[in-house]
């Protein structure tokens, strides 16, 4: 049970963990792009052109390997791309032709990109690509999102001075913990009937901690269950005398489900957020 204020310590939550590399992934979109300059250079050669339908029939006929950064050119993640309108319906693939050519210039022309490149819109199309993939990556933030908080405790982990895959473990299962270290965790895993896995594990000479991490910028139903879900898990473990489970969670989205964020911290002894980490909490508790 603890003894902290839940007020205060919910008021030490933040907004954002976001580093510098949250927001784009250039080195990825550089990839990205670079992987299909030949492509996007020969492309090139239309922008600007009177003929544009001429001149593409001509490069695909030359060059069919073009086909290959025209889904990109709209924002696609796709080898194969469906389109339909009243004269039809058609999937067209942009890994190898499977259609006339005639009808490769209908996807270019209704879809727009004959306008874009014969109007000189854009000066070059591996410059245009770079911002398209820049715009795509920016899906990507989520998953980097979900891994900041993780990678935070990770960085209070090893500087409380343990050692991967020594006395610390990433992504662990009940059932490799029970094999690892003979611990009977069926407390945990109904049974067996469910494999639960802790974002890390840290092994101490006279304790398994089983830690989870996560961090909320914004509110939502998912928090309510993150917290009965964790409350039910803490009750739990608290039957096992070599496990402990220690939570460390964080982000104003808690605001919204503090009622049942305090269930939780009033029964867990061990849930704490980024301000208790960067006071040393892992190094005073794991020992």
């Amino acid at each position: 049970m603890s003894d902290r204020d839940f007020d205060v310590w919910l008021s030490g939550f933040r907004g954002s963990i976001s580093n510098y590399g949250y927001y784009i992934d250039f080195e990825k979109v550089y990839h990205n792009v670079d992987k299909m300059k030949v492509e996007l250079n020969i492309l090139n050669s239309l922008i600007g052109s009177g003929n544009i339908e001429v001149e593409f029939e001509d490069l695909l006929s030359r060059y069919p390997e073009i086909l290959k950064c025209i889904p990109l050119l709209l924002a696609v993640r796709a080898d194969e791309i469906y389109a339909a309108d009243g004269e039809g319906a058609f999937s067209y693939s942009f890994k190898k032709q499977n259609l006339s050519v005639g009808q490769y210039k209908v996807f270019m022309r209704k879809t727009g990109l004959f306008d874009l490149i014969s109007r000189h819109l854009v000066n070059n199309l591996v410059d245009y690509a770079t911002g398209v993939e820049t715009g795509l990556d920016s899906n990507g933030r989520k998953n980097r999102g979900g891994h900041l908080m993780e990678d935070l405790v990770e960085s209070f982990i090893v500087e409380a001075g343990f050692i991967k895959d020594k006395s610390y473990f990433k992504e662990m299962y009940v059932s490799k913990m029970t094999e690892k270290w003979g611990v009977d965790l069926s407390a945990i895993s109904n049974q067996g009937a469910m494999e639960k896995r802790f974002d890390f594990v840290i092994k101490t000479a006279n304790m398994i901690y089983a830690v989870e991490a996560n961090f909320y910028a914004s509110g939502g139903s998912k928090l309510n269950e993150t917290a009965r879900s964790y409350k039910t898990l803490a009750l739990e473990v608290d039957t096992i005398d070599e496990l402990s489970f220690v939570w460390f969670t964080d982000g104003k989205g808690w605001i919204s489900a503090r009622n049942n964020l305090r269930e939780t911290f009033d029964i867990m002894e061990h849930i704490y957020n980024i301000k208790d980490m960067e006071s040393g909490i892992i190094s005073e508790i794991c020992k």
